[in-house]
């Protein structure tokens, strides 16, 4: 769990420090909280995630319901939203994003960490999976990755250690630390955190 990467989006400074603590509590260390849409969305574009919690009414507006849009389009990950809210017309327009859940204010502690864990598990389940044709459907003209490669970049889309790779490779640490170097130049990215995004990304396109 503490490998998970979590964000939060919310603008009640106590209800999102508490929900970090929560999480903390129960092994989810990486959790990073967002107070508005666009320091969210700078999290998405700079840092890779694997799920976010998302309160629907941000300042006062429902942009909540555009961020999640916008991880629809750009990240594919997993999200929930939290939400005080029983306006039909406002959670009408939530359920077209296809959330994972809800999480409803006022909450009990376990409440989250249940939503939460059925998320993961559910997209985990029920996702596409890894789509190869999609990603190369996108690389630039010319690119393409070996067999091992292949591998190793779908390790990193699960969230793999260096080490994991290495073990489940067969090959030395440093082996494993080539093909990444190869596989990042392919990519155009620079590290473990730029690569998953593009990755995501890629996966998200036609």
């Amino acid at each position: 769990m503490s490998t998970i990467r979590i964000l939060i989006v919310e603008d009640e400074v106590l209800i999102a420090q508490d929900i970090k603590a929560c999480l903390q509590k129960e092994g989810f260390k990486q959790a990073t909280i967002a107070y508005d849409k666009q320091e969210a969305l700078d999290e998405l574009a700079n840092q890779a995630y694997d799920i976010a919690l998302l309160d629907i009414n941000l300042e006062g507006r429902q942009e909540g319901i555009q961020i999640a849009e916008t991880i629809n389009t750009a990240y594919q990950i997993p999200f929930l939203f939290i939400t005080s809210y029983s306006n039909a017309s406002i959670l009408d327009m939530a359920k077209q994003t296809k959330p994972m859940g809800y999480i409803v204010k006022p909450y009990k502690r376990q409440d989250i960490i249940t939503a939460l864990n059925i998320a993961l598990h559910n997209f985990s389940h029920f996702s596409n999976g890894f789509q190869w044709r999609k990603l190369e459907a996108n690389l630039e003209e010319g690119i393409s990755f070996t067999p091992r490669e292949k591998e190793i970049v779908e390790g990193i889309y699960e969230g793999k250690t260096n080490q994991q790779l290495s073990g489940e490779q067969f090959v030395s640490h440093n082996t494993i630390k080539t093909h990444i170097k190869n596989i990042y130049a392919k990519l155009e990215v620079h590290n473990r955190s730029e690569a998953l995004i593009k990755i995501r990304q890629m996966l998200a396109g036609s």
